[in-house]
């Protein structure tokens, strides 16, 4: 089209026809604007399909991340109410025969500790990437909330319970117990260091608190997790 017009502007100045000639030479110019201001539309639209298709395929991968945090989280939080609740039965329990009987499997409860570790491996390729990819503003917020924050606080308040095991348990473990089996029983040589005032006995007390505000924390991020993971399936539906 632009050698068409351009061969009868050559044409019109030949016969010295200057009026038409600049108007087929501002055709010209026309034309060549509108090709450009296309190419670069068209150019548009393939970067907002590649970006779409990117936060797609992103928040397809923040999804499954998600649901493995959120299945991890929950098991801790059901350990660290199976403690609270074992270490109230010592604290407050009348030491039936049963109780006693019952004793290695509450200490079990408790002597124990979980781990967490988020998956973050699709969050940090969208931080790569510009977390403006995502164009949800609120998703974008509830991301950092969790991955920059509560994750992060979640995990020290998990690790605090395993340091505790170690600091305080392992040297009662070594010292004051027969035999023991991770999660599934402790068995005192003398059940008198839980049914007295003792050491051990201040250490479940203390312990009980933290796993309080251990599973808390865990609750209130098992919120924010569903919280994202309500806008990213409406995102991708």
């Amino acid at each position: 089209m632009i050698k068409f017009f351009r061969k009868i502007r050559y044409n019109l100045m030949e016969q010295n026809k200057t009026g038409k000639y600049l108007k087929y030479a501002i055709g010209e110019i026309i034309l060549v604007v509108i090709g450009i201001l296309i190419a670069l539309q068209i150019n548009n639209w393939n970067e907002a399909r590649k970006s779409k298709v990117f936060e797609t395929e992103i928040l397809t991968q923040v999804q499954a991340n998600l649901i493995k945090d959120k299945l991890t989280l929950q098991n801790i939080a059901s350990n660290f109410q199976k403690a609270i609740e074992s270490s109230n039965k010592i604290l407050e329990s009348k030491w039936s025969d049963q109780d006693k009987d019952s004793l290695k499997y509450w200490l079990a409860d408790i002597i124990q500790f979980d781990r967490f570790q988020p998956l973050t491996n699709a969050y940090e390729v969208l931080k790569s990437k510009g977390i403006d990819q995502i164009q949800n503003k609120q998703l974008r917020f509830l991301l950092g909330t969790y991955y920059d924050d509560e994750a992060k606080n979640t995990m020290e308040s998990i690790k605090d319970i395993e340091e505790t095991f170690k600091v305080e348990w392992i040297p009662i473990l070594r010292n004051d117990f027969d035999d023991a089996k991770f999660k599934t029983y402790a068995i005192p040589k003398d059940i008198t260091l839980f049914t007295q005032e003792s050491n051990a006995k201040n250490i479940i007390k203390i312990n009980r608190d933290n796993f309080g505000g251990g599973k808390d924390r865990i609750e209130n991020t098992i919120k924010t997790i569903e919280n994202i993971q309500e806008i990213i399936s409406k995102e991708l539906n």
